[in-house]
């Protein structure tokens, strides 16, 4: 018998086109292969959708805020069917990077020193905590945004412009900015799926260097590490995965500098464009994309 697998994508956040994207390539090949496929956006139709097509899966291709935050998966919960990807608390965790950054810290994964900023509570000498704390230069980005939507590498001169530009957000993070090698993760289930390494050409892997082929960002796969080395980065994503409570599919971003990985986050929607890192390191290590999103579906079936 068919399965049907209903495909939520689309929604409301700034990763909508990126969204859209994943959840078209998603429904493209599970057709290709015989499941019978639905897309539905997150709206107020969203349960009559899924009352009406009675989906085997939900497969959640939303990115974003309501869509990797928790909110959209404590809807699901409320239907009943397994959907995909990570549940409500550990979507909510993993979303909130200060949140994540104390259990890395609490578990002795190495990640940026940072400062957490609150819009609504005037701080005096801003450049001189941030001097004392961690240095310029410093990343400034949302608390809760994916695809590095807002975030922005500053110098002490440029700073408070770029704060300026984040004034919707109620708190934003300033973290040491880390140099060095930018090197991705992947972890699914409780199998390591391996690395890649990205050399952007501009300034970093930012919205535009992951999403748009003309930024020309090169992918570099085997990465170039030792095998201890190597061992480690995936050991860290592993133990990143499994303390968040992740299930499904993740991607963790790494700084490789001076011989230490430093875990910037963990991405528990990774994208499924024809640009997107977890397909391309499954396909170097011999899982093709149909066999990749039957793995994502068989760890929804089995943790729901």
């Amino acid at each position: 018998m068919k399965k049907k697998i209903l495909i939520i994508s689309g929604g409301i956040s700034k990763e909508r086109i990126i969204s859209l994207d994943t959840g078209k390539q998603v429904a493209k090949e599970l057709l290709k292969n015989n499941y019978i496929v639905k897309i539905t956006e997150p709206n107020f139709k969203l349960l009559e959708s899924v009352k009406s097509f009675k989906p085997n899966i939900i497969f959640n291709a939303l990115h974003g805020q309501f869509g990797e935050d928790g909110y959209i998966q404590s809807i699901l919960e409320t239907t009943g069917i397994p959907y995909t990807h990570s549940g409500v608390i550990s979507s909510a965790l993993a979303m909130d990077k200060e949140l994540s950054k104390k259990i890395f810290i609490k578990n002795n994964i190495l990640t940026p020193k940072y400062i957490l900023y609150s819009f609504d509570k005037t701080k005096k000498n801003l450049l001189k905590v941030i001097e004392n704390k961690l240095k310029f230069p410093v990343v400034v980005k949302p608390l809760n945004e994916g695809s590095s939507v807002n975030v922005f590498i500053c110098t002490k001169s440029n700073l408070i412009k770029k704060i300026k530009l984040l004034e919707n957000y109620k708190k934003i993070i300033i973290e040491k900015f880390i140099p060095g090698r930018e090197i991705q993760a992947a972890i699914i289930g409780s199998k390591k799926l391996g690395a890649i390494e990205l050399k952007p050409k501009r300034q970093f892997y930012d919205y535009q260097a992951k999403y748009n082929s003309k930024a020309k960002t090169q992918h570099i796969i085997p990465v170039d590490l030792s095998k201890n080395n190597y061992k480690r980065i995936m050991n860290i994503a592993k133990k990143a995965h499994t303390l968040i409570g992740c299930r499904g599919v993740t991607r963790s971003d790494f700084k490789f500098f001076k011989g230490k990985f430093y875990l910037l986050e963990i991405n528990t929607q990774p994208g499924m464009t024809s640009l997107s890192l977890v397909p391309e390191i499954a396909k170097y290590y011999g899982i093709n994309f149909i066999k990749l999103l039957e793995l994502i579906l068989k760890d929804a079936s089995t943790n729901k």
